[in-house]
């Protein structure tokens, strides 16, 4: 209880977006009408297909040239191990040039247990961001971001899904404190990594993605495998790498995280299908008005619990504008950009998502994609 009225309080005092934010909006709602089936497409991240050498004739190829994606990410098994960097520049330059609109083309890379460019395949060695974080030496965390995004850049990655600002509350978490995803306790010192690793990025013409908000630090559960309550555990710290790096201009999108957080929302939905958590806390509180990502739509806290046609609904009802379904979580249906799209465009077409709500996170969308 006493988070929620902290947070009343402070949402009062900070208003729900800037006048700067508002003309800027007004101002991008002057161009060029653009199509649903176009700003619906740019919506949609998904994965590419279970291959390690993508076909000419691949599904994914011909929804891009569609317009029914914005966005791509590959995991290990994209890569094929005879020759790794060779074949992701091939299918990333064949992805890229189906494209009208400049594509997303993103990869969790961490580093450490999240890292699919592995030495194996000749790509970089990295460090957890545990281990930085103890080392506390931001000329090494810079070094081995680096490394990261360079690599990024010349295989052609454009976005990654890093790094990870999650406060470590609970360093027996098993999904992020017990495999060392988190910089620190401190949130300052994870604000403090967490920018260099930005700022070397940005270097490298690579955007990257904070995550888990509001905060997966404090969690006891992982929500790969169903929900993840932390009204129990969590702390007001958890927002504050957040706000460091937003104060700072360090912040290029936000991911949502499936944990369940009643101290903000009662109602018990998972943050990524929470208005309360996206637009009163993010965008509200913390007056960011940037892209935000849903993390994976189909890991089980949410695909088990709300089914994906549903899901979708209120997750773009909660403020999100990239619904990610990513094709890497067992046990679950697969499910195509054009499935996602078709959902999407019905629920426009029945008046329960307005075409303006579709519109405000294409705006959002194309403002970071001209940073690319």
């Amino acid at each position: 209880m006493i988070y929620r009225i902290l947070f009343l309080i402070m949402l009062q005092l900070v208003g729900s977006v800037t006048m700067a934010q508002q003309s800027e909006t007004d101002s991008l709602s002057k161009e060029a009408a653009v199509s649903l089936d176009v700003m619906i497409g740019q919506m949609i991240m998904t994965g590419i297909g279970d291959q390690s050498y993508l076909e000419s004739d691949a599904l994914i190829l011909d929804e891009i040239k569609e317009g029914k994606v914005g966005g791509v990410i590959f995991f290990e098994k994209n890569i094929n191990s005879k020759s790794p960097a060779r074949q992701l520049k091939r299918a990333i330059t064949m992805l890229k040039e189906e494209a009208d609109i400049p594509l997303f083309v993103s990869i969790d890379e961490e580093g450490g247990r999240v890292n699919r460019l592995k030495p194996k395949y000749g790509f970089p060695e990295t460090k957890t961001a545990e281990y930085l974080g103890k080392l506390d030496n931001l000329d090494s965390t810079r070094f081995y971001a680096n490394a990261t995004a360079y690599t990024l850049h010349e295989l052609g990655f454009n976005l990654n899904y890093a790094p990870d600002v999650d406060v470590n509350v609970n360093p027996e978490n098993p999904v992020i404190g017990e495999i060392g995803r988190s910089y620190s306790a401190d949130p300052y010192q994870v604000a403090r990594h967490a920018s260099a690793v930005v700022g070397t990025h940005r270097e490298n013409q690579v955007l990257t993605v904070l995550k888990h908000f509001p905060g997966h630090g404090s969690s006891h559960a992982d929500s790969h495998l169903g929900v993840a309550d932390v009204t129990k555990y969590w702390e007001m710290s958890e927002l504050m790498p957040y706000k460091y790096m937003l104060d700072s201009g360090m912040v290029d999108a936000i991911m949502s995280a499936h944990i369940v957080n009643r101290h903000f929302d009662p109602s018990g939905y998972p943050a990524t299908l929470s208005p309360v958590i996206i637009q009163q806390v993010l965008r509200g509180l913390l007056a960011y008005d940037g892209v935000v990502f849903s993390d994976d739509m189909q890991m089980h806290a949410i695909s088990k619990n709300y089914g994906i046609a549903e899901s979708v609904r209120l997750a773009i009802d909660a403020g999100v504008d990239v619904v990610m379904f990513a094709g890497n979580v067992p046990d679950n249906e697969k499910k195509s950009a054009t499935d996602i799209h078709a959902i999407i465009k019905d629920y426009v077409e029945r008046g329960e998502i307005s075409e303006e709500r579709i519109k405000k996170s294409y705006e959002r969308i194309m403002r970071m994609k001209s940073n690319l």
